[in-house]
């Protein structure tokens, strides 16, 4: 066998194995990608929920605090006469 071959033989395994290696990368980089499109989906449904109870709480919330407000007004101006 003449060295050449050899080295044929010798660069064709290792391209075989990188090759092999680049597709078990690639399987489980798309793997990574899907693991983090539903942690991202799932940060995104929390933050929609927070962002509703804060919207709700604020319809009830701000009649409170004007009402108040005026309560102690009133309270105040009828102790100044």
């Amino acid at each position: 066998m003449d060295w050449a071959f050899v080295l044929v033989i010798i660069l064709s395994v290792f391209l075989a194995l990188f090759l092999l290696l680049g597709i078990i990368l690639v399987i489980l980089l798309i793997r990574v990608t899907l693991q983090i499109k539903s942690v991202t989906e799932s940060a995104q449904r929390t933050a929609d929920t927070i962002e509703q109870t804060v919207t709700g709480a604020s319809r009830f919330v701000s009649p409170a605090i004007l009402f108040g407000t005026l309560y102690s007004k009133a309270k105040s101006f009828k102790r100044k006469k």
